[in-house]
Parts: structure tokens; sequence; C-alpha cells
């Protein structure tokens, strides 16, 4: 027999679990549209979709889905990746 608390325990990790593998999902999918768009050469649209890259890497490092470091350095990269296809 599995103790009360852990059976809460456990309920409470199958929770955090599906909102930590949604939220990661839901950031590689930003990061991928993003990247779409630079690679297709549609700068405007890369533009538009910057600020939303930066606020998603900022709320999953807040969150803790990922480190501070990783959130700053993925947002270097992507500015890097829009500057250079402006040229």
């Amino acid at each position: 027999m599995i103790t009360k608390s852990a059976q809460k325990a456990y309920r409470q990790n199958v929770k955090r679990r599906a909102k930590n593998l949604n939220a990661k999902r839901a950031l590689k999918d930003i990061l991928k549209k993003y990247k779409k768009l630079v690679s297709a050469g549609d700068i405007k649209a890369a533009q538009a979709e910057l600020p939303k890259v930066y606020k998603t890497l900022d709320k999953a490092a807040k969150e803790n889905l990922i480190k501070k470091n990783k959130a700053s350095r993925l947002k270097s990269r992507m500015t890097k990746l829009i500057a250079k296809k402006a040229k």
C-alpha cells in the first residue's frame, strides 16, 4: 500500500511533467517557426516574430525550463541570424 502523501506526490509529478513538456514543445515550436522565417528570407515577418521569441525564452528561463544563460545565448543567436540575413 502506498501512502497518501506518496499518491499526492505522484499526482503532482504527473501534472508538472505534462505542463513542462507542453511548455518545452511550445518553446521548440516558436524557435523552429522563427528559424524557418529567417531561412526563407522573410525578414519583416521574422523581425515581427523576434519579440515573441524573446518573451518565450525569458518566460522559460523564469520558470526554470531552461537556464538563464541558455535563454540569453539563444536570444543572441536568433538576433545574429536575422542580422546575417538582413545584409
